[in-house]
């Protein structure tokens, strides 16, 4: 549970997560019922409003001096509702609604027609209601989803990751489906950008790189043209190539400038790229491209939320390949909210590469015997295309 404390507005310093107010929210101009401090005018502001906050000691820092002892932890918003097991084969059909969704509104748009802002609603608001139950059995079908088709897929990829960080980060649900909408959305300008220019395996000339970059203001156009969207979404699309240090395009914002979801989308789609198949990358395993995020924190990223990310996300992400102390080898299924080193695994394959059948579940945190007697612990992330079988076979 996260313990809170409640500090004078005085000691508060950047990178400290505010939770409460001490008045109602709705009386001051803040726009998110809790945020990271990530700047000297965040600061500025809540010095003019309030005279004490109570700040989140698991979301951000803590204060650099004595303070109050915490209050008591309060019971989260989104509590799991079913185990990994139980949640995965309706997340499945949820999330196959989904990407059935974007699918038809993609082939409707390269008609020439409008885009299902209806449809498209709806099957977020379902895929938020699978994430609400258990969010690690949608985590695990979207990092195990197909290949081909993978604009379309990982549209729904950052979709999903950015749903589950806000769940994780307790904003409230409206706010999450938001996240939800701008993840699958903010990428669709690329309809209007030549395909040879997004398949181009060698570095794109300075025209290419413009054409490129445009999909964010071809997505943004295109939203404003949709009927029903919630107020504001287009504008929010033009967020997620925008960096913390100002580096970013198509407007080099920087800093505060970006805002939450601005910050949020950076982080998830830089992640959910770095993990995917791309024909200019290569494909980093998820505990690689943490390790991108977490160096780039900072300056890419805004630093507490990217700490906050590696939480929600896990040290070894679910849909991780893994290989065990054992040699055996499986894929992480579910996080240990506790001990994010010990997640539970499936194991798929022995020590001699053989397919395991029936298929194990191991909960590492129950420290499970291996062959030799010591307790399983994962030695190493692998890459899943280098198996002899394919993960997702067991779970698509």
């Amino acid at each position: 549970m996260p313990a809170r404390l409640q500090v004078p507005v005085d000691q508060l310093r950047i990178g400290m997560y505010v939770a409460e107010l001490d008045r109602p929210w709705l009386d001051t101009k803040f726009p998110f019922q809790g945020f990271p401090i990530a700047s000297e005018a965040d600061l500025a502001r809540l010095r003019q409003t309030c005279k004490t906050v109570f700040i989140d000691l698991e979301k951000g820092l803590a204060p650099a001096r004595s303070a109050p002892a915490p209050t008591p932890p309060q019971a989260p918003r989104y509590p799991e509702q079913l185990p990994v097991e139980k949640a995965l084969g309706p997340a499945k059909a949820l999330y196959d609604e989904c990407r059935r969704a974007l699918e038809k509104t993609v082939k409707t748009l390269m008609a020439g027609g409008e885009l299902d802002v209806q449809g498209v609603k709806t099957a977020v608001e379902k895929v938020a209601d699978a994430i609400e139950r258990n969010p690690d059995a949608v985590l695990l079908l979207s990092k195990l989803r197909q290949r081909g088709e993978q604009q379309l897929l990982r549209a729904l990829d950052v979709s999903v990751l950015m749903m589950t960080f806000g769940r994780f980060l307790q904003l409230p649900r409206d706010q999450i489906d938001q996240l939800g909408l701008v993840g699958l959305l903010q990428d669709i300008g690329k309809l209007k950008v030549p395909e040879a220019v997004l398949a181009k395996r060698e570095p794109l000339s300075a025209e290419e790189l413009r054409q490129a970059r445009a999909h964010v203001l071809h997505s943004a156009a295109m939203l404003r043209e949709a009927q029903g969207l919630p107020s504001g979404l287009a504008d929010l699309v033009l967020l997620h190539h925008e960096r913390y240090d100002g580096s970013g395009y198509p407007r080099g914002l920087a800093g505060a400038d970006i805002g939450m979801v601005g910050w949020i989308a950076a982080i998830a789609d830089s992640f959910s790229a770095m993990t995917s198949v791309r024909p200019n990358a290569e494909q980093m395993s998820a505990s690689n491209a943490l390790g991108a995020l977490y160096k780039a924190r900072g300056t890419l990223y805004h630093e507490a939320l990217v700490e906050q990310f590696i939480q929600c996300i896990g040290i070894y992400p679910v849909g991780s390949v893994v290989q065990l102390n054992s040699g055996e080898i499986g894929v992480v299924i579910a996080q240990n909210r506790v001990r994010r080193l010990q997640p539970r695994v499936m194991l798929l394959l022995d020590a001699q590469s053989n397919p395991i059948s029936p298929q194990r579940i191991l909960d590492l945190i129950r420290e499970p015997a291996s062959p030799s007697g010591e307790p399983y612990r994962i030695r190493r992330t692998l890459e899943a295309s280098k198996l002899p079988l394919d993960p997702r076979d067991f779970f698509l």
